[in-house]
């Protein structure tokens, strides 16, 4: 395999990380106002994700990162042809990451249900914005010769961002409620559980129509059995949660998503930005990528520093791993350490 190969499967494994991780960060935080009903109930499911939400973002830093150290004419294509999405995403981020931390400065039900509702929409805006990123970006953009975006601002912002946002969005929702059947217990537990339950078959169709769609495009034998993989996924976690193995469910609908993106990475190579103007315009990995030299310098510093990463995230996993229980307010710290 030589180094761009590598790296663009390695720019695939973060985001596919990323959208594991912070999916169901996205999710609970999404469900707050449809399961958290009671006061307990929000802290309880703001709590399953205290410790790990600032920690998953890391991974959108690194997938971002590698792009435009590996792959400068990607991101140069990219980020300017979709600023509006990226500039939402932020925005999200920001204010989600500033509720999170101002919400338990005071204890008044106004100020814990304001922030709450900033927690939720940041979270929302964040993972529609990059659904549409890379829904636009793998179903095609309207780019020229030159990488540069034909028409105006919302010009990639057609039905393949559209479609992006909504399996992105649909995905963490249910990856939520897994993940909250996974870590609670008591009444959110079996709410949760019944949500992912009704929920689970119908939230998987846009991804799965996503990674379709680039398959029939310009897929091959080995993409076509990992998008099988990805609809047998569905059916396993769906059947798991009915008979409430929620470990079991978890794993599955993660692996719906890996073989997803695993699907539209592997179909989409070499092609990294297709143009929707003219395939002749295509951005492929040998058109964006720096030289070896830089790719063999990137590949060792991250042969060293990625297991430290890895090894201290999977550390903070295990050390939250307990199932958590409603508590008083006054109880619960724990997010305000995140």
């Amino acid at each position: 395999m030589d180094l761009q190969t590598l790296w663009f499967a390695a720019v695939a494994v973060l985001w596919t990380g990323f959208l594991l991780l912070e999916g169901f960060d996205f999710g609970v935080a999404a469900l707050l106002p449809v399961l958290g009903r009671r006061t307990p109930d929000r802290h309880l499911m703001l709590r399953s994700i205290g410790p790990l939400w600032d920690g998953n973002e890391v991974w959108l830093i690194t997938a971002v990162g590698a792009v435009f150290a590996a792959f400068p004419g990607w991101y140069a294509t990219w980020l300017p042809t979709l600023y509006l999405p990226f500039v939402l995403v932020l925005f999200g981020l920001i204010i989600r990451a500033v509720a999170f931390e101002w919400r338990h400065s005071h204890h008044t039900p106004a100020w814990d249900s304001s922030w709450t509702w900033v927690i939720t929409t940041g979270s929302l805006i964040a993972a529609l914005g990059i659904g549409a990123a890379l829904g636009a970006t793998t179903l095609g953009l309207p780019i020229d010769a030159d990488g540069t975006r034909v028409g105006g601002a919302f010009a990639g912002l057609g039905w393949p961002a559209l479609l992006g946002a909504v399996a992105v969005l649909a995905f963490s929702v249910v990856h939520g409620a897994m993940f909250l059947a996974l870590k609670t217990d008591g009444p959110i537990r079996m709410a949760a559980r019944a949500f992912a339950r009704r929920w689970a078959p119908v939230a998987s169709l846009p991804l799965l129509a996503w990674a379709g769609l680039v398959q029939l495009r310009d897929g091959t034998a080995v993409t076509a059995v990992l998008w099988l993989v990805a609809a047998l996924a569905v059916v396993v976690a769906w059947a798991r949660i009915r008979v409430e193995r929620e470990g079991q469910a978890f794993a599955a609908w993660g692996t719906m998503l890996a073989s997803a993106a695993a699907t539209i990475f592997g179909a989409a190579y070499p092609v990294v930005v297709p143009s929707t103007v003219d395939a002749a315009f295509d951005v492929t990995i040998a058109d964006a990528s720096v030289s070896d030299y830089t790719l063999t310098v990137m590949t060792w510093a991250a042969g060293i520093g990625l297991p430290v990463v890895l090894g201290y995230q999977a550390w903070t996993y295990w050390v939250f791993r307990q199932r958590l229980t409603a508590e008083p307010v006054h109880e619960e710290p724990a997010e305000a350490h995140a």
